[in-house]
């Protein structure tokens, strides 16, 4: 693997800093509703005319198709630059839906959503989770039955960020009536406008409502917009997981070395102090998420759990970062909306994406080669 930068790698790196720094948005971003969608739609659709919208897709479909070296190093000057951040209502369909389409969607699919999704027109959202079953997605009882070419859809599918402003949702169902666990299961488009879709937001503890109940009554979807085979969903929404766990996430881990150093500068701590040690052991900490990144991103041949080791690491250290600067604040914490707020979400980081207790499953299980869990 290697990590030295080419006059080239530099040429880019200076490109990407100098058109970020010239281009990204002058005020911060809204939180939700309608306004956070268009802040992050202009933005998008500003990178997309700038040539830089779908890093990592391939150029056939209208990406870039850079290097997983060179999206590193994109996402190196994003952060530094302190765009917007990377998790906003676009990141569904720029690193799940889309790239999921890419990779098992019909021509079709690919010809409707992706220019959408690249120019900031269209905003995807997450239908896996469900009341009693989120971490055991296999568990899911939302059913879709076949009627001559529609699926009929009932039951219900929770903590589904930006549903309330989404256009399409990543939906998966239970198909074959019968089936259980893994089987049985389809991926499908489920477009958020049809009749029986009722969406519940639900505010969080940081007093903000990224996440939605979505309750289905019979929605009629076509079953052209089933993505892959019929009755195989589990395999696509593993490639799904896959993008999540292993790369789209990217921005967000190199950005927790951005809140190290904004914690340092805040703290002023002196040398020798234990507050000083403390974020001297954050920092190093974020430097080893830097470099499980780029390990990630760049091992050949791949591994396919590497995403959960990374993914872990930086749910406990966010967590651990943002403890530290409430600790560091003290009561003025209450009344600091940037660093309370993301304390708050923080608690959120061990829970979304697989919790921390399922990754380190993961991680025993299929990295380690440890016995399995028994299960119940």
């Amino acid at each position: 693997m290697e990590l030295t930068p080419t006059s080239e790698d530099e040429a880019f790196r200076r490109a990407a800093r100098d058109w970020l720094l010239a281009n990204r948005p002058a005020g911060p971003a809204p939180r939700e509703g309608r306004a956070s969608r268009d802040y992050a739609t202009d933005w998008l659709a500003r990178c997309h005319a700038g040539g830089w919208s779908g890093l990592a897709w391939p150029s056939d479909y209208g990406g870039q198709g850079l290097s997983p070296e060179r999206l590193i190093l994109w996402y190196e000057e994003y952060v530094r630059a302190r765009a917007p951040s990377a998790l906003d209502c676009t990141f569904v369909a720029l690193n799940h839906a889309g790239p999921t389409v890419i990779a098992r969607g019909t021509e079709a699919q690919k010809a409707f959503h992706l220019p959408r999704i690249l120019e900031g027109r269209s905003i995807w959202c997450q239908g896996f989770s469900e009341p009693g079953a989120g971490s055991d997605l296999a568990s899911l009882r939302t059913t879709g039955r076949v009627e001559g070419d529609v699926l009929v859809v009932n039951g219900q599918k929770i903590w589904s960020s930006y549903a309330d402003i989404a256009d399409y949702q990543e939906l998966l169902i239970r198909t074959e009536p019968g089936s259980s666990r893994h089987k049985g299961l389809s991926w499908v488009i489920c477009d958020m406008t049809l009749p029986g879709i009722t969406v519940r937001p639900i505010e969080n503890m940081a007093g903000v409502t990224h996440f939605a109940e979505v309750f289905y009554d019979d929605v009629r979807i076509p079953l052209d917009n089933v993505v892959g085979d019929l009755h195989d969903g589990w395999s696509v929404a593993m490639t799904t997981l896959a993008f999540e766990r292993r790369t789209a996430a990217l921005a967000l881990q190199l950005e927790l070395s951005v809140k190290v150093e904004d914690l340092i500068a805040l703290a002023d701590a002196p040398a020798g102090s234990a507050t000083a040690a403390r974020l001297a052991d954050l920092r190093a900490e974020a430097a080893a998420i830097r470099a499980m990144t780029w390990r990630t991103a760049l091992r050949e041949p791949a591994t396919p759990f590497d995403g959960s080791l990374v993914r872990l690491s930086f749910a406990e250290l966010a967590q651990k970062v943002h403890r530290a600067a409430m600790d560091i604040l003290g009561p003025a914490g209450l009344t600091d909306g940037h660093w309370s707020h993301d304390y708050l979400e923080s608690y959120s980081e061990t829970i979304a994406g697989g919790t921390a207790e399922i990754q380190r499953n993961i991680i025993a299980e299929r990295v380690l080669g440890l016995p399995r869990e028994p299960r119940a």
